[in-house]
């Protein structure tokens, strides 16, 4: 096929017309739309496409930038059918902070994406797999590009260890070579992939500064991924080490108490990070910094069950399921 013949393509898409109460009234319907690539774009056959809790919120006004309508979707992997010299046939991934938020998304049939934005899919790593890396480890990869890639030896404390980002973040940094420590809300082991075995400390039953203090020999934690937010601010804050960094993500309520001067002789960093703050360029770039994990099989995607697998003509089912907290990564499959 000529790219004459494909500059255009006429795609089934999710469309979401407006804003709902909560995710059991998110009313999606699958809708025809022609997508027409740019000259630096890529036209992408989807093959599969995750489902983000941000997906969900952003369906119910939790974003006020968020359009509508538009087609929602985030993550995706697929083949490139038509494109600029040589790009045609590669099979590839990629995430973005603005696509099915600022403009049309993944859960489609078809894709238009910037050429610089995609990531070459590991042969190794499956359709849905591929699909579902996207958002989780594009947000623990920043993350650490913004406090400083965990070191050999560094000791990296993860909240919210058994969440799909404490995942990401639990598989990059015993990659690097650091030493994890996992915090847990109550009492259950690690459940994703590790490059090294990890301490888990089960906060309803241990204060976490005290236990992380003692596991580093009194040091504390040079990093501290926080993906939970304000409820471990404090046991976080208390467990870094001298010119420690915590990154968060998240917030449940947004205001915490700040000790100052702990912070200043400490000389801690405290770093934000907000994925749909990145273009689709810019989530390639992440991306493009974990490629060699995954192609060595130190950095593994999600296992997907068959049963968080659905059709595009199922996408309320998929955003019902993960609107409550499904542990699965839910797919989309066109």
């Amino acid at each position: 096929m000529s790219p004459a013949d494909t500059k255009t393509i006429e795609a089934r898409c999710v469309r979401l017309n407006a804003k709902a109460e909560n995710a059991a009234a998110v009313a999606p319907v699958v809708e025809r739309h022609t997508l027409t690539r740019g000259p630096n774009d890529l036209l992408i056959e989807v093959k599969a496409a995750a489902v983000n809790p941000s997906d969900v919120k952003a369906a119910t006004g939790s974003m006020p930038y968020a359009v509508f309508p538009r087609t929602p979707g985030r993550d995706y992997s697929g083949v490139v059918i038509d494109g600029p010299a040589g790009t045609v046939g590669r099979e590839v991934f990629g995430s973005s902070g603005d696509l099915g938020i600022r403009r049309d998304g993944t859960h489609a049939t078809h894709l238009v994406v910037e050429a610089d934005a995609v990531v070459d899919k590991p042969k190794t790593v499956s359709w849905e797999e591929a699909a579902g890396i996207g958002v989780p480890f594009v947000t623990a990869m920043e993350g650490f590009r913004r406090a400083g890639v965990p070191k050999n030896g560094e000791n990296v404390l993860v909240f919210g260890v058994n969440g799909k980002v404490g995942q990401a973040a639990v598989q990059i940094a015993t990659w690097q070579g650091a030493r994890v420590i996992g915090v847990v809300r109550k009492a259950e082991a690690y459940e994703g992939h590790t490059n090294a075995p990890i301490e888990v400390i089960d906060a309803s039953a241990t204060d976490v500064a005290t236990r992380v203090r003692e596991l580093t020999g009194g040091k504390g934690a040079d990093i501290v991924f926080n993906t939970v937010g304000d409820p471990y601010f404090q046991a976080a804050h208390k467990s870094l080490a001298l010119r420690g960094r915590q990154i968060l993500i998240a917030a449940i309520d947004r205001i915490v108490q700040f000790n100052i001067l702990e912070f200043y002789r400490g000389q801690h960093t405290y770093v934000g990070i907000d994925t749909l703050g990145l273009s689709s360029a810019a989530t390639g770039a992440v991306l493009r910094d974990l490629g060699a994990g995954f192609a060595s099989g130190q950095l593994k995607p999600f296992p997907i069950k068959a049963n968080a697998v659905y059709p595009l003509e199922r996408a309320k089912e998929a955003y019902v399921a993960v609107a409550g907290s499904s542990r699965d990564r839910v797919v989309l499959k066109p």
